[in-house]
């Protein structure tokens, strides 16, 4: 891991791997809450951790430096988000091809599979959740469909997510929930937020 100053008060975090960065974030959120990280966002990425809003760079950066992060892969103590998916996906069958199996198979496994938010972006409240090997990463739209309904669960690259209101999208579609992802009003408003560990459960 690297550390590098952004502007005045942000600290940049460069990781090797989204494993380092679930680790460092999770670590940078254990510090933040024992007081012994003074800063005001932090936000992870697909290789990266910015601390924005931090007082003193510098002297951050050099405690940072001395710190180990501790295993955050494995998701033990976090949360778990179990979501009703049904799986009526447009695409499952290119994701079928894709994989070298039948619908059923993409289907179960996507049921056995525990995901896990590495960050969020692209809208509000929209997770990129891991979880899949590498070798079952799937390519994006060549066009993207101009309207993906809200609530479509998705693939894209090493990537499952679900869009948490309807936006254009190029991802490729397995099904859908009722679930909300995403309310002004609640605190927080995405439900599910970095860390976190979902299911994509059966919906009844």
């Amino acid at each position: 891991m690297r550390i590098r100053p952004v502007g005045a008060h942000a600290l940049l975090l460069d990781c090797d791997d989204l494993d380092q960065v679930e680790a460092w974030r999770a670590e940078m959120w254990r510090r933040r809450t024992t007081g012994e990280l003074a800063a005001e966002e932090i936000v992870p990425a697909a290789l990266t951790v910015l601390l924005d809003g931090v007082p003193d760079p510098e002297a951050t950066a050099a405690r940072i430096a001395r710190w180990h992060p501790r295993d955050a892969t494995t998701g033990a103590g976090a949360a778990e988000v179990r979501v009703p998916t049904r799986y009526d996906g447009e695409d499952l069958p290119a994701v079928a091809e894709h994989w070298g199996v039948d619908v059923p198979a993409v289907v179960e496994r996507l049921r056995r599979t525990e995901f896990r938010v590495a960050f969020c972006g692209f809208a509000p409240g929209f997770a990129y959740l891991t979880g899949l090997p590498p070798e079952l990463a799937v390519p994006r739209l060549r066009t993207p469909r101009t309207r993906v309904p809200a609530g479509s669960v998705a693939l894209a690259g090493p990537y499952a997510g679900i869009y948490p209101a309807a936006s254009p999208g190029g991802w490729l579609l397995v099904g859908r929930t009722d679930l909300p992802l995403f309310d002004v009003h609640a605190d927080p408003p995405a439900r599910l937020t970095p860390g976190t560990r979902v299911r994509l459960v059966d919906a009844p």
